[in-house]
């Protein structure tokens, strides 16, 4: 059985100015946690996946990525090394939800890795 995709995420520069075009855009309801730069998006619809978006550091790059639900960070990690990817985030806890992780493919885009709490 397959893994599902259960939240996306968007990385900007100003993640205030990227909460109000979505808002205007879509209809989004984003519900913002200044503690940790980041908008929880609830898309609405019937059968949509709500995601984030993010306030960067300057010294990261702007991303639109995907978190797949897995039940070993490390072992999904090791396996997309042994693929072809490279870990670009260790796995990390976020309270109160479960731990996050990050690798890239072998042509560089961006794949979350979420393990609920």
């Amino acid at each position: 059985m397959g893994q599902p995709v259960v939240h996306w995420e968007i990385g900007a520069r100003d993640g205030t100015k990227l909460h109000a075009f979505y808002r205007a855009l879509f209809d989004w309801k984003i519900e913002v946690l200044p503690q940790f730069h980041y908008g929880m998006v609830e898309t609405g619809g019937q059968g949509g996946i709500n995601g984030g978006i993010s306030t960067l550091p300057a010294e990261a790059q702007p991303y639109v990525t995907f978190y797949v639900q897995v039940d070993d960070l490390a072992g999904y990690l090791a396996r997309a090394e042994g693929l072809g990817g490279k870990t670009i985030l260790a796995p990390m806890p976020v309270p109160g939800v479960g731990s996050i992780a990050m690798f890239t493919d072998p042509e560089g885009h961006i794949v979350g890795l979420f393990k609920p709490a």
